[in-house]
């Protein structure tokens, strides 16, 4: 096990998922890198093991990660372990396997919980082709652009959400990708208020007017519809945008309307407009 790095997967909720391969890689590494230990000594605890932790965070893995890849390089085994789920993913554990590649330390995954893949599942949406989208930034400028680079995008998404942000999201996915929209808002998932709801996007955000938000949620948004027929290029929507503005329609709204038909990217089709 020397000179490893391992990415141990940890419950999000239930430590009956937390699997026998897991828990024997926990007793055989020489120590653990934990997003915060006062949670992971818990989870150590429950199990009976006894390891040497280190703490690694968004907030100190530069230094934490040169400090673990020193002692990984030295002959060391680490499990790299998060408060819940998968490490590495949508986390800064993807900054310590760039630089144990980069370094020549074997990097393995024990595999685990996912909320997103829970979610996913669970969900009665499409599930052959997704994109995870993790948290929204809470800067509105940041937010727009992000939710707009996804207007036309047909695969299921996949977010996360916090329960005093819940309302807020809702209301721009719904604004962004319509009211009528499908989603499945999994709460919670498999602790004991575990709950998922299937309904639109308008729906969504009418029952959370009247409901206080409570858990973690995990949002699945159905994709846009696959356009039939022959595709619309930039250069037609340029085309169609530079039409619209010669009858009188300000640029950036003649943008947002061939947009709103075509799938393209409003800002790209505005930006490629006003280079014309």
């Amino acid at each position: 096990m020397s000179r490893t790095l391992y990415l141990v997967a940890t419950p999000i909720g239930n430590l009956g998922d937390f699997s026998p391969r897991a828990v024997e890689t926990l007793q055989t590494v020489d120590f653990i890198a934990a997003e915060d230990t006062r949670v992971s000594v818990k989870l150590l605890n429950h199990f009976y093991i006894k390891k040497p932790l280190v703490s690694y965070h968004e907030h100190n893995h530069v230094t934490a990660g040169q400090s673990i890849l020193s002692r990984l390089l030295a002959g060391e085994s680490c499990a790299l372990v998060t408060d819940a789920g998968t490490p590495a993913v949508s986390d800064p554990g993807e900054d310590l396997v760039r630089l144990c590649a980069e370094n020549g330390v074997e990097v393995l995954s024990i595999p685990g919980c996912c909320a997103a893949v829970n979610a996913l599942a669970v969900s009665g949406l499409s599930t052959g082709r997704f994109t995870f989208e993790g948290f929204l930034t809470v800067n509105k400028k940041s937010r727009r652009e992000h939710l707009e680079s996804l207007r036309g995008e047909t695969r299921t998404m996949i977010f996360h959400e916090a329960p005093h942000k819940l309302r807020t999201t809702l209301a721009d996915l719904s604004e962004a990708f319509g009211p009528d929209r499908r989603v499945a808002l999994c709460r919670e998932l498999t602790k004991l208020h575990e709950e998922t709801q299937r309904c639109t996007l308008g729906e969504a955000v009418d029952y959370y007017t009247e409901h206080t938000p409570r858990g973690e949620y995990v949002l699945v948004v159905a994709g846009g519809e696959v356009r039939k027929g022959a595709s619309v290029t930039l250069e037609d929507g340029v085309a169609q945008v530079l039409a619209l503005q010669e009858e009188g329609m300000r640029l950036k709204d003649a943008a947002k309307e061939v947009a709103s038909h075509t799938g393209l990217g409003k800002n790209e089709l505005y930006a490629a407009a006003l280079g014309r």
